[in-house]
């Protein structure tokens, strides 16, 4: 079984899961111009309201947003923090590969001097 990604608190497999859908990573954006409510947010998408509220749900539940509800309306903030730690696995992903790829080019470059 492959190994989980994992972070401090283990909320990357979460965080990826949340991001992977192209209609919650608009929802990022869109909140990281400020909050929304759940109507603001739905209005762009074609598709129902209860549809929409799941990827909300899930985008919640990830921890990549938060939301307060007063009366009938719920506002939608971003919370950065759970990017930072995707940010920080990703960068240690690009050190380790292109440290791969360092070594890989030293080899062809080896290689090619044994030839001549």
């Amino acid at each position: 079984m492959p190994k989980r990604l994992t972070g401090d608190d283990g909320a990357l497999d979460g965080v990826f899961h949340a991001l992977s859908d192209p209609t919650r990573r608009q929802v990022v954006e869109r909140l990281g111009q400020g909050p929304a409510t759940t109507s603001e947010l739905a209005r762009p998408f074609d598709m129902a309201l209860p549809s929409f509220t799941q990827h909300l749900g899930v985008l919640e539940r990830s921890g990549l947003v938060t939301s307060e509800k007063k009366g009938r309306v719920r506002t939608y903030r971003l919370v950065p923090q759970p990017l930072e730690g995707v940010e920080t696995w990703l960068a240690g992903q690009r050190a380790l590969w292109t440290r791969r790829l360092d070594q890989f080019d030293s080899f062809l470059y080896d290689l090619k001097e044994q030839e001549t």
